[in-house]
């Protein structure tokens, strides 16, 4: 397999640091989120995609118990001792990796620290979690650098409790099941009740454009923790109505939601509408898939985004102002915000021929709008994380 684009200069700024090469390194990819918005906590469905940017994680033994972690864009390190991990709050970037660290220390022996360097090509605050890329990253290399035996499901596990607990975003599972199982060409199919994972191929004839908005993405602000705690209000709250189990928002139909949400709190009905309507699109749009209907997969992608802004109101004006202009862009066949929202990025489907038009279009109508660029990258779904063959 060939070696992501980041590893030349990853490998360079390790020796920069260090003075000699890595024993190891492992890349993780971001993710987009194609449909199934905020569904991962409620037990529901996603149709994901691993992207062709990522992060690399380099990592080398040290002979004491230090452990060296440098930022490969910020050139800045910071030290800890092996055993004993904690949040930092002045270079909060650290915490993912830390966090990860922290999680893999009851499973294994660990003699030595290492020295290590992260660099990677992921927009940040773009809502292609270059967060969850580089824990699993650093899940890989780890547990390779000590003997670690993890199945992928259980280095997600790790990713997401380091999320939660070292840089305090109640995460799902979505981004790091993403980063670890993307295929080239293929969405992943997750159901987050079972972790039965399937793949579904897009199709050669469309390709997806990420449009970032650089508008602030804040999640660790509260708005995606207090999305999370009503969605679980809701869950409770329909545990009591419905005449069968209700573990999650997953097992709520829509048809349910109609009949009982005048007993809801206003608030609350509308943010729990968003992830129920969401799984019955994801089982539509993977029939779609399988149909190779993308006209009718891109017509779900709007009614998600529209779902996110009138009901779980993760969208704000940037992200609106490109999915409009999408619905009337020539071969564009669908648009949606894609990860967690507050801003961030859209993802817009659209067919191959139609992608470097599409593109300006697109970029054009926002800097009208709002007098600054909005990045646009075609995107590709790419091959999951993997360790990297340094020679």
């Amino acid at each position: 397999m060939h070696k992501p684009k980041t590893f030349e200069a990853a490998l360079g700024k390790f020796r920069h640091c260090y003075g000699r090469d890595p024993a190891l390194v492992a890349y993780a990819p971001g993710r987009v989120e194609v449909l199934g918005n905020h569904t991962d906590y409620n037990e529901g469905l996603v149709l994901s995609a691993a992207i062709d940017y990522g992060t690399c994680f380099a990592v080398a033994p040290s002979t004491g118990s230090a452990c060296r972690l440098t930022a490969g864009d910020l050139m800045r390190e910071v030290r800890f001792e092996v055993r004993h991990p904690g949040p930092s709050r002045t270079d909060s970037w650290a915490n993912y990796c830390t966090g990860v660290l922290a999680g893999l220390l009851p499973r294994g022996a660990f003699p030595h620290g290492f020295d290590a360097l992260f660099f990677g090509n992921i927009p940040l605050g773009s809502g292609l979690s270059s967060s969850a890329a580089l824990e699993i990253a650093t899940a890989l290399a780890l547990a390779r650098l000590y003997g670690i035996a993890a199945d992928p499901v259980s280095l997600a596990r790790i990713a997401q409790q380091a999320e939660h607990t070292f840089a305090g975003v109640k995460c799902g599972l979505l981004d790091q099941i993403s980063s670890l199982f993307g295929r080239d060409g293929m969405l992943v199919q997750t159901d987050f009740r079972s972790l039965e994972i399937r793949h579904a191929p897009l199709g050669a004839g469309a390709v997806l454009l990420i449009c970032n908005t650089h508008a602030k993405h804040a999640l660790v602000d509260g708005e995606y923790n207090q999305r999370r705690a009503d969605c679980e209000a809701a869950a409770a709250f329909f545990r009591t109505r419905l005449p069968h189990p209700v573990a999650a928002l997953r097992d709520v139909s829509w048809t349910e939601w109609e009949a009982h949400r005048g007993g809801l709190d206003e608030r609350i009905a509308r943010r729990a509408a968003h992830p129920i309507g969401e799984n019955e699109r994801v089982v539509q749009g993977a029939e779609r898939l399988a149909q190779g209907d993308l006209e009718g997969f891109g017509r779900l992608m709007f009614a998600s985004h529209e779902s996110s802004r009138r009901y779980f109101e993760n969208s704000c004006g940037e992200l609106d102002h490109l999915v409009d202009t999408a619905r009337g862009v020539p071969g564009v066949l669908g648009a949606r915000l894609s990860g967690g929202g507050f801003g961030g990025s859209v993802a817009v489907l659209v067919r191959t021929p139609d992608a470097a038009a599409a593109s300006s279009a697109l970029a054009a109508a926002y800097a009208a709008r709002y007098g600054k660029p909005c990045d646009i990258r075609v995107i590709h779904p790419s091959a999951g994380a993997r360790l990297v063959e340094t020679r």
